[in-house]
Order: C-alpha cells, then structure tokens, then sequence
C-alpha cells in the first residue's frame, strides 16, 4: 500500500462543507453504478439534498480497460438546494487508468483521487494511452492523491468466504464503497440491509461483499492517510417534510402514467420495444399489473405504436415510447392517431444522435421531431418534463390532455432525466383533481363524428357497444358522419378542425409563470426539459450577486401557453440554452417576432451550471 501526499484538501480536521461532487469511475464491470447507487441511498437518509448522474458506456461489454468502456456514476450533495448533479468534481474514485484519464478534466484542482493502485499495471496504463505512470511521475501533484492497493485489500478481506479471484476482485467496488462511507460520515448498515437482500440465496456472496465494505470502512478509519484527509461534515439539508424516496426520471414518468390512468379511471396499455435509454420505461410499467397495466413487447417500433392505437380504439388508453430513432418509424403510426382522433400518450426520451449516434448520452434535439416530424398537417400537443421528479407531474398531465382532447400528445424526456434521480417526496393523490373519462354509450344520435363543443374532441365509443358500431381509419372523413370522404371542401374543413381542437388546448392549459426572478428586467433565460436545472442554479447565483435576471422554463410547447409571446417582451434581452444546435430558439423568434441569443451544447453531456453563468454574463457583463 502507497499513499501519496499532495495538496491539503481542508486544514481544519472539522471543517464543514456546504455541497461536495462525488464521482465514482471504472470498467462496466466494476459496479460503479451499484456503488453509486448506495452511497446516494445513504446520503439520501443523512439527510443531504443531492441529484445523480450515472454515465454509461454505449457498450455492452468494452474491452477491460478501454476508455470507451468506462462507466461513471457521479452524486453531488449538500445542505443547500440541489437540482444539478453538479459542475466540477471535488472527490474521483478510479479503478483503473482508463478511468483517470477519461475524468480527471473534471476534477477541481486540489481534488482528491481514490485509486487502485493494482489496476495500474504496464498493460491497462497502455491501454488508456499513459505512457508513465501517472500515480508515480508527478502528474497529479495539484490535486489530494490516496493510492491503494485496493485489490489485494479486498482480496484479504474476503478469503473467509473461499470465493475464487473472479469473484473476490469484484468485491472491490463495495471495499472502496466503505471507504467512501468513511470519508463523508455515512451509515453503511443500508448497504448492508441491500446486500442481504440482494443476495438472500447467495449468503456467501453476501457476506463477502459486507466484509470487503466492513474493510474498506475500517481502512479508511484507521489507516494513516494524509494530513488533511478527515471526515467531510455536510450539513444536513431543510427540506419539506414528508415521505421521500429516491426516485429516477424513468420511474417517476412511470409512476406518473399510473397515476394519470386511476386518475382517469381508466387502463393502460403500454406498447413498446426497447432502445436506450427508453426501456427502464417498460421495465417500471411491467412490474406493476396490479394498477390495471398491460405491457407489451412488440416486434419493432411500428408494431408498437400500431399496438398502442389499437388498445386506444377498444377502449383502453395506449402509450408507447421510444428514443428519436424509434420516435422516426413510429411516425406514420402517431399521423394515423392524429387522423383517427384517438387518445394516445408517446413518450420520446431523447439521446444523441443522429442515428445511433451517442445512444447512452443525453440530448435535446428532437424537438424539431416532436413539433413538425410527421406528414401533412398533422399537429399534436408537446409537452416536456425538466426534472427527474417532475416526470411524475408531466405523465399525469399528458394523460389528461389526451383523453380530454382525445388526441395523441408526445412528452420529451431525455437520458439525462431517465438515468438521473433525485430525493421525490411521495405525492398524495387525493390532492389531485380526478378528470375521469366517460366512453359514449348513448346510441341515440351516435355518430363517430360527434364532437364535444367546447374542446372539439371526437365522441369515443367502445367497439362492440351495442348500437354504437362504427369504424375509423386514416382515410379522410366526412364532419357531420364519419364516413369517407374525398370531397375537397370537407377536407379543408376537417384540417382547420383537427388544428383548432390542438389550438384550443391554451384555454386549458395554465398561463407560463417565471420560475425565479422578475416578470420583466434586464434578461431572463429561457429553457425546457433537463436544463432546469444549472438554469436554476446560475440564474440564482447570478441574481446572488446582483445580476438582473430572471428564469422562465417552458413545460407545454405546442401549444404554447397564452401569456408566453407577452412574457418574453418584458425583457430587454433573452438567452436561450439548449442541448441542440438551436430549435427551441427558432420557435420563439418565429412566433413571438423576438430577438433571443442562443447558447448550445451538443456533447452528450448536460449543461454545467459555470457554462450557464458565463453565457449570462456576456450578455450582461460581469456581476461583481
């Protein structure tokens, strides 16, 4: 064992620390999501406000120690108001020296390093691209350096329990896990209660991974680090009081259509085919029949969403979902919907693209696809969720809109909300308004044409109700009976109705509010979806320090809600940012006739907030 001594993190052994970004970095195999994942339950009990970034690699089973194939998992948690995963990291765990090398950019000057230093051998240092090794050359004298023989540690620890080499080496990550534990003061008896649980029928298993995290803990405990290695003291955070639990953006979306079909009082079919990262979706929705939930795994996406319609049309509520490849051959299929005037939810979680692009990365660039990617003039509500919590909320309203306008909406999610998660306080639905959907079952007048006058929603009857046959299709029909129709005038009419029906949806939907700051000043940024968050947090620190600027992030975005166009003209100047090359931007200077910059990031990774406050700054100046 080695530990090498650089730059102090804290001269004082009690200092206390208001918010600290945590990363854990390593081959696929090393568990560094299962780390993670822990060691965010833990904080989440110590009482630390705190939000998640896991980052996959795209492939399923890299090369060991190939850059391409690192996984990380990064928390940052504080006892202030988080809603970022955070900017730069103040601790990186490494496994290995493709992880080193693929993080240490993020790392804080003065950051520490945890590192196995057995993984740094001639063949993996090779393989990352190190010519040297950079535990031993120097490179690494301005951040904290703790270099461990992990593997051998763990090793020792678990020889008890008579594993062989494959399985004792995997018991690292819960060794280093201890250690973490250690350094931030957590409770590891959750961990514990975890592995117990996970490995009931394995109990070897088991007791090998809490006896390498037991040593990890002790190690950190007792061993002789530098000076300056102590305990982190987070506060804890003030939070609302209630029941929490920690939740992803693919669950709370999940959890969310639940609620929208009791709700609703009506069933669910869920018709998908998985694509990352959509197919954690599918994954929730399958466990939970008992809420009157049938998923289905379709051949492909078009079959999918053809299912999805078909289970609209007897009667159930159809959901399908995909990622912007899938969102693409599904295009026909939602058009019908439009035409058909049948109730459907589409949920695209967006990823980098084109193509396959960068599948376990995250993007915003299929809103262009969500507002205009389908044929002829067929237009239907957009809606988009911009936190991991807020999925929940989103789901819930995308099922109202469609089974009250009965029209397909499509909600955009994108990776960085699907993987990421954040403490959700358990909602009470009795707090919400229930919008229970009636199926027609007056045979009198009956005709699949009629339409309610308020919202211009087509009359939905079961199949098979007596007195209420009917049928439907994506041939044009006739407005006042439903039958086909190819007169010209008849089509101008049904055209005009099916965009007034969307339209119409403002009077329904509530006026945009600013989330933080003034209703009018000298800037606001705008945003929608993810980047919620670093908006939040550099428009809040901006205004810290005296900026006049103010935030506004849109959640319905067609249509857009009635007040935005003279919201956005009280203020001098507006900066968009987005994770595409500019769509959202279009939008408003295209509709609203405004002057708005735009701020884009294309990299598969989410905004840091210091990216934000710089954009802010160039069009302000320096806030001092």
């Amino acid at each position: 064992m080695a530990v090498v001594e650089s730059i102090p993190v804290s001269e004082d052994p009690d200092s206390s620390f208001s918010s600290v970004v945590v990363r854990f970095a390593g081959d696929s195999g090393d568990g560094m999501q299962l780390t993670g994942s822990n060691f965010t339950e833990a904080t989440a009990l110590h009482g630390n406000d705190l939000a998640t970034f896991p980052d996959f690699p795209a492939e399923i089973r890299a090369p060991a120690g190939a850059t391409f194939g690192v996984s990380a998992f990064q928390i940052y948690f504080g006892s202030d108001e988080v809603t970022t995963a955070g900017d730069d990291v103040d601790v990186l765990v490494v496994m290995n020296p493709a992880a080193l090398i693929t993080n240490l950019k993020d790392l804080l000057v003065g950051g520490m390093i945890i590192a196995d230093q057995d993984a740094f051998t001639s063949r993996n240092l090779s393989r990352a691209g190190y010519t040297s090794n950079p535990l031993e050359d120097g490179s690494l004298d301005a951040y904290r350096l703790i270099s461990i023989d992990i593997t051998k540690q763990v090793i020792r620890s678990v020889e008890p329990f008579g594993l062989s080499h494959k399985f004792a080496v995997r018991c690292k990550n819960m060794w280093t896990l201890g250690l973490v534990m250690w350094l931030f003061d957590r409770d590891k008896q959750i961990t514990i209660d975890n592995l117990n649980t996970k490995f009931a029928l394995k109990q070897d298993i088991a007791k090998a991974n809490i006896a390498a995290l037991n040593a990890g803990h002790s190690y950190a405990e007792t061993a002789e680090l530098p000076s300056g290695v102590e305990v982190y003291k987070i506060q804890k955070a003030e939070v609302e009081k209630g029941l929490y639990r920690n939740t992803t953006g693919s669950e709370a979306l999940a959890f969310g259509l639940i609620a929208g079909g009791q709700l609703a009082d009506i069933s669910l079919t869920f018709a998908s085919y998985p694509i990352t990262p959509a197919s954690s979706l599918l994954h929730t929705l399958s466990a939970h029949k008992e809420f009157d939930v049938v998923t289905f795994q379709a051949e492909d996406e078009i079959a999918a969403a053809c299912a999805a319609i078909g289970a609209s049309f007897a009667g159930s509520l159809g959901i399908t979902s995909s990622s912007g490849p899938g969102i693409s051959l599904k295009g026909e299929a939602i058009s019908l919907a439009c035409a058909t005037e049948l109730p459907m939810v589409i949920v695209s979680t967006q990823r980098g693209g084109p193509s396959t692009g960068l599948p376990t990365k995250t993007e915003q660039s299929d809103l262009n696809q969500a507002l205009y990617g389908r044929h002829a003039d067929t237009t239907l509500p957009v809606i988009a969720s911009s936190t991991p919590g807020n999925c929940f909320d989103v789901a819930i309203e995308a099922v109202r809109l469609a089974t009250k306008f009965s029209t397909p909406v499509l909600l955009l999610s994108d990776g960085y909300l699907a993987n990421a998660s954040e403490p959700w306080i358990i909602p009470d639905l009795n707090d919400y308004d229930s919008f229970k959907v009636v199926h027609e079952t007056n045979p009198e007048g009956f005709s699949p044409a009629n339409r309610d006058e308020d919202t211009l929603a087509r009359v939905w009857a079961k199949p098979g109700t007596p007195g209420l046959e009917h049928r439907i299709g994506g041939i044009e029909k006739d407005f006042e009976t439903g039958d086909i129709s190819y007169d010209a005038d008849n089509h101008q009419k049904m055209t005009d109705v099916r965009k007034a029906k969307i339209d119409g949806i403002v009077r329904f939907i509530p006026n945009q509010e600013v989330s933080l700051g003034n209703a009018q000043g000298e800037l606001v940024v705008v945003g929608w979806g993810s980047t919620y968050g670093a908006i939040h947090q550099a428009v809040k620190r901006c205004r810290a320090r005296g900026a006049d600027v103010s935030h506004i992030h849109i959640r319905y975005l067609l249509p857009m809600p009635g007040n935005l166009g003279e919201l956005l003209k009280g203020y001098k100047k507006i900066l968009v940012p987005e994770l595409n090359t500019g769509q959202l931007v279009n939008v408003l200077r295209s509709k609203y006739l405004i002057d708005a910059e735009q701020l884009n990031k294309i990299s598969g990774q989410p905004f840091k907030i210091r990216e934000l406050v710089e954009g802010i700054h160039s069009l302000l100046g320096e806030v001092k």
